[in-house]
């Protein structure tokens, strides 16, 4: 079955994370080059707004090939997504009904990585933001609250998010 997210994985056969790999081994060279042309803060939000703007597309272009209800859309990239990435983080089900799904991420392989390159902010870049232009495929039927991230240094990550009333 063709995935709808086979354009942006290009080789289903490589892991998430190892593709997070390859990213990382072009962008962490070019973030630490633009840092010591540009200063820190400078570079990193010249890299932070290319990455946001990229997965926002990436991820409204992916939903506008779903059919169905904004809600629908957003089910099944995350549905992918979750299938995709599940590998790499340990997760505990808090709640899951028609108001709202609560998830915490007790592991991330993610984050080990970024943390272990020292750049947990391209991680949360890379990886954590994309759940919030995930969530944005809902458009208003779908609400996504995250409080911490193992990224940036919590125990978990916490998902939660609600539904707006059918």
């Amino acid at each position: 079955m063709t995935s709808v997210l086979d354009g942006y994985l290009v080789d289903p056969k490589l892991s998430l994370l190892d593709k997070t790999r390859i990213q990382a081994q072009v962008l962490v060279p070019v973030l630490r080059a633009l840092r010591s042309e540009l200063g820190k803060d400078k570079a990193n939000a010249v890299v932070k707004q290319a990455l946001r703007d990229w997965s926002k597309q990436l991820f409204a272009a992916i939903g506008d090939g779903i059919k169905g209800s904004p809600r629908r859309k957003w089910a099944t990239i995350q549905s992918v997504f979750g299938e995709i990435s599940g590998r790499e983080v340990g997760t505990e089900i808090l709640r899951q009904d028609k108001e709202a799904l609560d998830i915490d991420v007790t592991r991330c392989r993610f984050a080990e990585f970024f943390r272990a390159l020292g750049e947990p902010e391209l991680g949360a870049l890379l990886i954590c933001e994309a759940d919030f232009d995930i969530t944005a495929v809902g458009a208003g039927e779908v609400g996504l609250e995250r409080a911490q991230t193992i990224m940036q240094g919590a125990p978990t990550c916490t998902f939660r998010y609600k539904f707006a009333p059918r």
